[in-house]
């Protein structure tokens, strides 16, 4: 038997014996499906947000730094979908949906003109420590995606997380920025220039944490930064 004809019989197997539900109603997926059922993919609260006009995730740094654009996939709400996806990706090792997710977005920034200029999509990092215990950065595959669809390289060694601070979701505004003020450092062995950097990360709340690497990467030689996160609270 030839090995394709295997897998695929094994595949479909162990789709009768554990079927595929839907990250976010918990109902089985049908063929074709993936992570989403078609009800949930529909009722996914995209922001609508582009990086042309202005935009909500864009007056969030409005006199606090000089990004270039900013622009946010979805909506967060306490007790909605995206909520669910994003714990299932951070803490339930679903590192697939990020790529999900990323192909997504992608799909819909890729022929913006003004990220054609965009040279390199970094991520967030995670400290050392924090990511050895969860196996991977969350942000990482939806980064990749990303830089996939707009043609730019994906790059996660030049931004350093230097504090091992713990998860931000209860800290006040105030508690947020003095937590994330000297999180990040450059990478002391990052030798290439840049010109348009894309940053990524997966919730901006405050936007404390893209401040605080935005400000770093802005240690670079005339270098230009624009952001896009995975979700935004209203």
């Amino acid at each position: 038997m030839m090995p394709k004809r295997l897998a695929k019989i094994i595949n479909e197997i162990n789709t009768i014996l554990l079927p595929k539900v839907c990250f976010g109603c918990n109902t089985q997926l049908s063929r074709g499906e993936h992570i989403l059922c078609t009800v949930c993919r529909h009722d996914m609260p995209l922001t609508d947000h582009n990086f042309d006009d202005e935009n909500a995730a864009d007056r969030i740094f409005y006199g606090r730094i000089p990004i270039k654009k900013a622009a946010s996939f979805v909506f967060f709400s306490k007790n909605g979908m995206v909520k669910t996806l994003l714990h299932w990706l951070k803490y339930k090792k679903q590192e697939h949906i990020g790529s999900f997710l990323g192909e997504w977005c992608g799909a819909l920034i890729e022929k913006e003109k003004s990220l054609e200029t965009v040279d390199v999509v970094i991520p967030v990092p995670l400290h050392s420590k924090k990511q050895k215990k969860r196996g991977y950065n969350q942000v990482a595959l939806f980064a990749q995606k990303i830089a996939e669809s707009i043609k730019a390289d994906y790059r996660d060694d030049v931004l350093v997380r230097t504090t091992n601070t713990k998860t931000q979701t209860k800290k006040d505004r105030l508690l947020r920025w003095e937590n994330t003020q000297k999180a990040f450092a450059l990478n002391p062995n990052t030798k290439m220039r840049f010109k348009h950097i894309l940053l990524v990360d997966d919730v901006i709340t405050t936007g404390a944490t893209i401040e605080s690497c935005a400000k770093v990467l802005f240690k670079l030689e005339k270098v230009s930064v624009s952001v896009l996160s995975i979700a935004m609270v209203p």
